[in-house]
């Protein structure tokens, strides 16, 4: 929303600049975006007056003018047309920067001879004009003249106007408000009704009440239309509108003055003498909703949700009510007899075909942000006066038909509430001055009953009056309290959680992958592709079409992120997120998950291709849990009871138990990576950290990391002795290591897979794993009968594990 200060001024009796209005609207809850003022960037431009021009000795197109400037004569060459002597324009001097150019003059010579400046169009000083030429400008303005007065250039005002708001995208709102907080006296024009002089040969009739249940107009006949007076279109031009003629310019003008959209047919292009307001229509034999060519030359198609205005009996559609006019019945300069519309168009009703059509009006953003629903008749009388005073006239009586909806009702309010939720300390009669100046009717009994004018259906109870008085007083004369110092707790501010997911952010940074943040919801049928998508979860009033379920799993979210990185270059992804999953809609059915994602495709390299894409995920899960005090050494290895959306031939879960799953992790199925459009392969991991024991001495306290006791560093040098063992190929390795562990745990320190074979000298069906197995002495060094005491607890450990000593 743009206004000019002059325009404030209309309404406002201040002595305040730009910079103090702007400061008062920030302080009462507008928020101010921007102040243009044109002043500055036009102050280099002056009026000047060419002397002489002729054709230039280089160049057909160019004249060598001589000038009478500011700073006395000058030569200028220029292209423009129309440059002639005798004409008044306006001069730039050297160095003077040009908005419409985007550059900043220079001396330099053209075609030969020297321009000592420039002589501007319209379009050059960003000013509405769309002449070929240079200004042509009054002979009787002076030499030297600011240019800035030349146009009654001023400072525009340019804010946001809030949802609740719709009573400040008009400028008598933004003045009663600036009034209340006393940067004023409120002085707009009261609106008095024009008397009509005969009977309104045209009649509405309103079939769709629940889309427009009011509707006003009257005939205005032998009118002049054509070109707006210079005060009208400097207004709307200052605010960045298009003047076009009287009759639109006048609707334009109350819509940004007084917040009231308005609508004006031309009567000799309506059929019949009735307009029909009614919801869009659906051929019977079709099914194709009716067409509208509107008055931006698009063609749009009403829906039975959208309010239709319609002559002809109702059959010929010729506007979308409360958002665009249609083609066929827009006025023009040969106007003669007209029909002013003024109605009220159901916010919700209005907002919902802004967006299925595609169309954001003046019109349709005031309605449906809910326009003053007591302003139809006032609307209606003030276009009919200003349409008398600019193009003549005659008008009729007012036909209206319907009625408004409800006023606002009045509630009970106790003025020291005012103190009891702001703390300000106000008296009763400066709490009802602000109130009375907002347009609230208050009756002092006990308690107060305040009604809200028409145009503040967002008032509903008290807190909300609470609110319009602290924003008029100023939210700097709020009282401030310093909140008394908490001693922190000597544990720190973390609890165990907040401290793991801190950990394993660092680690997973630490190890490559980059952390992602997406949203806690997905698709529906991606939901179902990981075990989701239960109509419990779905949200009533998602977002966006795709993000309508609550996610079961963060992977889809990782799958599609890292799909969209490939398709823009960078495939060899590695992402990781911390966030929440949702199994149902009961309070234990969320679950904090640490979800990691890697898409290998590393570059082609004459080495080969090297370690395994899935050994690496592995160790990196593997440094994660170390690093976040899971109890690695005691978890399970399982394969072949992974989800449906692993590879069942590269996947596996990590368990403490077959109840306790912490994680699954692998390869992702080939038939979810091609449901979401992304080319494999990729491994990924889920971590629950919910699932995942705190350690030893560290529940209840603040951390979660590994608990670290003292430093093991013994005094004498290790051994190792390797063995290979005969396992059949269905036993897994891990259980054989654990096994061996597990022989004497105070002397075995680890053990190292290093070989794992299969061929000839190897039974079919099995495999040859050869192990390395540390040992560390601690009282004493060992002698060989110690050595082979403990060499046959690992050969007997091995073979409850499965595993036979090869000879």
């Amino acid at each position: 929303m743009k206004f000019t200060l002059s325009w404030l001024k209309e309404h406002l009796d201040t002595t305040a600049e730009v910079d103090q209005v702007a400061a008062a609207m920030t302080m009462t809850g507008l928020e101010v975006e921007e102040v243009h003022d044109p002043i500055a960037a036009l102050a280099p431009f002056t009026v000047a007056r060419i002397v002489s021009a002729e054709r230039h000795p280089n160049a057909d197109r160019l004249q060598v003018c001589q000038v009478d400037t500011v700073d006395g004569r000058k030569e200028i060459v220029c292209g423009a047309p129309n440059a002639r002597a005798g004409l008044t324009t306006i001069y730039a001097p050297i160095g003077a920067y040009v908005p419409g150019l985007g550059v900043t003059l220079v001396e330099k010579p053209v075609r030969g001879v020297v321009s000592y400046g420039m002589l501007c169009s319209g379009a050059e000083l960003e000013l509405a004009d769309d002449s070929d030429g240079i200004l042509e400008l009054d002979d009787d303005l002076q030499v030297g003249m600011p240019a800035a007065g030349v146009f009654g250039a001023e400072p525009v005002i340019d804010f946001e106007v809030t949802p609740n708001r719709p009573d400040w995208l008009g400028v008598a709102g933004i003045a009663r408000d600036l009034a209340a907080a006393g940067l004023g006296q409120l002085t707009t024009p009261e609106i008095k009704p024009v008397a009509g002089g005969f009977a309104s040969p045209i009649t509405v009739r309103i079939e769709a009440p629940e889309l427009c249940p009011i509707f006003a107009g009257r005939v205005i006949r032998g009118v002049q239309n054509g070109p707006s007076p210079a005060w009208l279109q400097h207004r709307l031009t200052a605010i960045g509108l298009r003047s076009i003629n009287k009759l639109v310019d006048i609707t334009n003008l109350i819509s940004y003055d007084r917040a009231r959209p308005l609508h004006v047919y031309d009567v000799a292009k309506l059929s019949g003498q009735q307009i029909v307001v009614r919801a869009g229509l659906v051929a019977k034999d079709t099914g194709e909703h009716e067409h509208l060519i509107a008055l931006d030359g698009k063609t749009y198609a009403a829906s039975p949700a959208d309010c239709v205005i319609a002559d002809a009996d109702g059959e010929r559609p010729i506007g979308l009510g409360g958002v665009m006019g249609g083609e066929s019945t827009g006025c023009s300069d040969e106007t003669v007899d007209v029909f002013v519309e003024s109605a009220w168009f159901e916010p919700l009703a209005i907002a919902q075909t802004g967006r299925s059509l595609g169309i954001s009006s003046d019109a349709q953003y005031r309605f449906a942000r809910g326009v003053d629903t007591a302003s139809v008749v006032p609307g209606l009388e003030l276009a009919t006066q200003l349409i008398l005073d600019l193009c003549g006239g005659e008008p009729s009586e007012v036909v209206v038909t319907g009625q408004a909806p409800a006023a606002p009702v009045g509630f009970a309010f106790d003025p020291a509430y005012v103190k009891r939720l702001s703390g300000l300390s106000l008296s009763d009669d400066r709490i009802f001055e602000i109130l009375t100046a907002l347009g609230f009717t208050v009756m002092r009994s006990a308690p107060w009953t305040v009604v809200p004018p028409s145009w503040r259906r967002d008032v509903e109870g008290p807190a909300d009056l609470v609110e319009e008085v602290a924003r008029i007083e100023g939210f700097d004369a709020l009282p401030y309290t310093p909140l008394p110092d908490v001693a922190r707790a000597p544990g720190g501010v973390l609890n165990p959680r907040q401290a793991r997911v801190r950990a394993a952010r660092r680690a997973l940074a630490a190890l490559g992958y980059a952390e992602a943040v997406t949203w806690s919801f997905t698709k529906q049928s991606t939901a179902v592709l990981f075990g989701g998508g239960d109509e419990r979860l779905v949200l009533e009033n998602p977002i966006a079409a795709d993000l309508d379920c609550m996610r079961p799993s963060i992977l889809p979210n990782l799958i599609q992120a890292a799909a969209r990185n490939a398709a823009r270059g960078h495939a060899d992804a590695a992402l990781f997120e911390i966030g929440p999953i949702y199994l149902n809609d009961q309070p234990n059915g969320q679950r904090t998950v640490i979800a990691g994602l890697i898409a290998p495709h590393p570059d082609r390299h004459w080495s080969g291709a090297g370690e395994d894409a899935l050994f690496g995920l592995k160790g990196d899960l593997f440094a994660l849990l170390e690093e976040i005090g899971a109890p690695v050494a005691s978890l399970q290895l399982a394969q072949g009871s992974n989800q449906g959306w692993w590879h069942p031939g590269r996947s596996a879960r990590l368990q403490l138990g077959p109840k306790n799953v912490i994680v699954e992790f692998g390869e992702l199925h080939p038939r979810v990576l091609k449901a979401l459009d992304a080319d494999g392969p990729m491994l990924a991991f889920e971590v629950v950290l919910d699932a995942v024991p705190e350690p030893r001495g560290q529940k209840g306290k603040n951390g979660g990391g590994k608990a670290r006791g003292a430093a093991d560093l013994p005094n004498l040098m290790p051994l190792s002795r390797d063995f290979a063992f005969l396992l059949d190929e269905a036993k897994a390795v891990g259980d054989l290591t654990r096994a061996v562990v597990g022989a004497d745990k105070a002397l075995i320190a680890e053990v190292r897979v290093f070989d794992v074979y299969r061929g000839q000298g190897v039974p079919e069906g099995q495999k040859s794993v050869a192990i390395e197995v540390e040992i560390q002495p601690r009282a004493a060094t060992l002698t060989e009968a110690e050595i082979e005491a403990l060499t046959a607890k690992v050969v007997a450990a091995a073979a409850k594990a499965g595993g036979v000593l090869r000879s």
